[in-house]
């Protein structure tokens, strides 16, 4: 059963405002309607109330019998007494405020004028970001049923049993230093990334990495590159930092820099994903790769590379990283561990130029510090022992079959509807409009529709921040067993055949 904190905090008046009792029958109330004691919540014990309200306990008693002779609070025998699921009058005039709900039912435009909210918060409370809350096909994200969370529960104790100073009081806002060292080995091994240990800074998530490199590198105002259609966290993360976002559309080989300086041309920083661009799997060519980083030096301008899910590639050759290529130093590495391992880990890095890594360390003790310690230690001996690269090699070859099982599924019952390429990397593949869809297929009503159906899609024209160009659906399909993605497919054709 939920529980009520241990410590309630009321301000009781004990020179005038009346019976002491009634004013803690009035405090208990409007917590309790306003939702602050929620219904079937345990209330602390008579002994402990009286304690902490420096109050007599036959005070507090009168005010609990009042309580529950109206029906707010109800006792169990020997268990205590609890809120009310129930209540007397948690009528209309008695909620709160719709915009305080989950469900967000007053408008955003009017919550702002009423709150005054700043021109920034607007900015960000106006940026698109979807939650998926169904594990349904096709929700995107990774097997967490096929993590080793064994292997991590053993790592986990090993750390913790016996920590010391080094975990317990650490000052290291770079990060825990094994850490470190086994993400520096892992990314010069596989990504082709020059770096040394000390260049790593460990923050939590990519989010937070892009917004700590927009506030060191660049001033309020200044503008930022980004990729369009793209990731809303990527816009988010800039935005808060305060810098304008110019959009700059993506071909077949990944951003245009030169489009880009033509938009923004006072542009002093780019964020891109050019090993696998989000949402459309796009590897940016080598040719456009060489000219975004001339455009860096020419400008004296940054680029954030954004290398989210380059551990899952099924085909061709590994992609060298961009930050390998650059030789003046104007790229900024971003890394997480959200989609290869699970994404409350909350464990991301940068791997900054050497001369800037003072400069990012300081700004780092200012803003948070540093990240959570609990599961540093667990991480560097995951990947330190060889787990993670085990783990690795094992969702490739997972996530391959699966991808397959979503083209099959694709041939059999959304042919003619929907036409889906196989892609060499990634967790999703996106259906886009066939013939019989082609200049006029709505992917938001067929997304809401298949939602009804139990079907989880993402609509591709969700993840623009300007006017869409392209309609279609992302199908994410590593998360999901053959059959179910087999009888989301199945339940999908239906849904789209039906808006032909």
């Amino acid at each position: 059963m939920p529980s009520a904190s241990n410590l309630i905090a009321l301000a009781l008046d004990r020179e005038g405002k009346g019976p002491l009792y009634r004013q803690l029958y009035n405090g208990l109330r409007e917590m309790i309607l306003d939702g602050r004691l929620r219904s079937g919540s345990r209330l602390p014990a008579n002994r402990i109330l009286a304690q902490d309200l420096s109050l007599s306990r036959n005070t507090v008693a009168t005010a609990l019998q009042q309580l529950l002779a109206e029906g707010y609070v109800a006792t169990r025998q020997g268990d205590g007494t609890y809120v009310a699921s129930e209540l007397p009058d948690a009528g209309p005039e008695r909620r709160r405020p719709e915009h305080f709900s989950p469900a967000g039912a007053q408008p955003l435009g009017d919550v702002a004028r009423h709150y005054g909210l700043s021109r920034r918060g607007r900015a960000l409370a106006a940026i698109s970001r979807v939650n998926f809350a169904s594990a349904a096909a096709f929700a995107p994200g990774p097997d967490l049923a096929a993590f080793p969370f064994d292997t991590w529960a053993r790592l986990m104790t090993r750390c913790w049993r016996r920590p010391g100073t080094d975990l317990t009081i650490s000052r290291d806002a770079g990060g825990y230093p094994p850490l470190k060292a086994a993400i520096a080995a892992y990314l010069g091994a596989t990504r082709g990334v020059r770096c040394d240990p000390d260049q790593i800074i460990v923050v939590s998530g990519a989010q937070q990495a892009i917004n700590l490199a927009a506030q060191v590198l660049l001033d309020h105002g200044d503008q930022a590159l980004v990729e369009e259609p793209g990731y809303g966290g990527i816009r988010g993360a800039l935005t808060a930092a305060g810098l304008r976002v110019a959009l700059v559309p993506v071909d077949a080989e990944g951003l245009d820099i030169s489009a880009g300086e033509a938009r923004a041309p006072l542009a002093r920083l780019a964020c891109v994903a050019p090993s696998h661009q989000h949402p459309l799997g796009v590897v940016m060519s080598l040719r456009r790769r060489l000219a975004l980083i001339e455009w860096a030096r020419r400008r004296q301008a940054w680029i954030v590379e954004d290398d989210y899910d380059s551990e899952y590639r099924y085909a061709g050759r590994p992609l060298a990283a961009l930050q390998g290529l650059d030789p003046t130093g104007r790229v900024i590495y971003v890394g997480s561990f959200s989609k290869v391992l699970f994404p409350t880990l909350r464990l991301g890095y940068l791997v900054v130029p050497p001369d800037l890594v003072e400069h990012f360390i300081r700004a780092r003790r200012v803003l948070d510090d540093h990240a959570a310690m609990l599961a540093q230690p667990v991480l560097a001996r995951f990947i330190e022992d060889g787990h993670f690269a085990a783990h690795v090699r094992r969702m490739r070859r997972l996530y391959a079959a699966r991808q397959e099982a979503l083209l099959d599924t694709a041939k059999r019952h959304l042919a003619g509807l929907l036409e889906i390429e196989a892609d060499e990397a990634g967790m999703h593949l996106i259906a886009w409009p066939g013939a019989a869809l082609a200049g006029r297929m709505d992917d938001r009503r067929i997304t809401e529709a298949a939602a009804r159906a139990g079907v989880t899609t993402l609509a591709l024209s969700t993840t623009y921040a300007g006017k869409p160009t392209r309609q279609g659906l992302m199908l994410g399909y590593a998360a999901h067993h053959e059959d179910a993605i087999a009888a989301a497919g199945r339940r999908l054709g239906q849904i789209v055949a039906g808006a032909v």
